[in-house]
């Protein structure tokens, strides 16, 4: 194998993003062969010892790469100072410490999330630049009126930076005679920062009051349960590599939630 940047060979053995590759090298937390690394440095990890806090790196098992339905009620993140459970908890104690999150789902929020030991793709996933479309189902309080759901297409300022350009359409709004006054709507977003959806309705004094995330790039699965997981297929990965469709995932490969966390 020919040698690559550190920040790569970190990020592709599913231990770090590029740029928490970067932070660590410039805290000389990485050595190759008993030497602190600089940035620029170039490794091959089959020949030379890249070590980091001076346990030595291995390559990531191929085709590690998962889909997981996260229930409301856990934390995308490995570990909470609070004891709260989190989405790594929905796996197997084996695939826990290879995997990484591409692209967060907040404490309160459900849906489809990718675990993957390729830092790389889970850079692609979560970073706005590569264009990768999040797309939501969202129940809010009301309707708003079409004037304020125009608005929000074009983006709201968010901590003084104004979010990119998001697709709204109603899915589904309230059933007659029902005494309902909620509705459902499909969101896409390229961008995605932090609490975003939730900001963008309550402006428009349509509070969310359920949101899940149903397809990442072209990747959805509407049997996968609650607080379940399977493998991605060889054509999902492809697609979330290259943006390409891909063909419906066959069944099969599904592992059974925890207690407590099924529908």
């Amino acid at each position: 194998m020919s040698q690559e940047r550190l920040q790569r060979i970190l990020s592709r053995a599913g231990v770090a993003s590029r740029r928490k590759a970067e932070e660590w090298i410039r805290d000389g937390r990485v050595t190759v062969n008993g030497r602190v690394a600089e940035i620029g440095d170039k490794a091959d990890l089959q020949s030379d010892a890249v070590k980091v806090d001076g346990r030595r790196l291995k390559p990531a098992p191929a085709q590690l790469h998962y889909l997981v339905y996260k229930p409301r009620g856990y934390m995308s993140t490995r570990t909470d100072p609070e004891g709260r459970p989190t989405v790594f908890d929905l796996l197997p104690p084996k695939f826990r410490k290879s995997l990484v999150i591409a692209g967060r789902l907040d404490f309160n929020s459900e849906g489809l999330m990718i675990l993957t030991a390729d830092g790389d793709l889970a850079h692609r996933l979560a970073h706005p630049s590569f264009g990768s479309t999040k797309t939501y189902h969202v129940k809010v309080k009301g309707v708003p009126a079409e004037d304020a759901v125009a608005k929000l297409r074009e983006g709201v300022v968010l901590d003084g930076k104004r979010t990119a350009p998001a697709k709204i359409r109603l899915l589904k709004g309230p059933k007659s005679g029902k005494g309902e006054s909620n509705s459902w709507w499909v969101v896409e977003l390229q961008e995605g920062r932090n609490r975003q959806i939730r900001e963008m309705f309550f402006r428009v004094g349509s509070p969310v009051q359920r949101l899940i995330r149903v397809g990442i790039g072209r990747v959805s699965d509407r049997d996968l349960p609650v607080g379940s997981y399977r493998e991605l297929s060889a054509p999902e990965i492809e697609s979330l590599k290259s943006g390409k469709a891909i063909k419906r995932p066959k069944r099969g490969s599904r592992r059974r939630a925890p207690r407590g966390t099924r529908r």
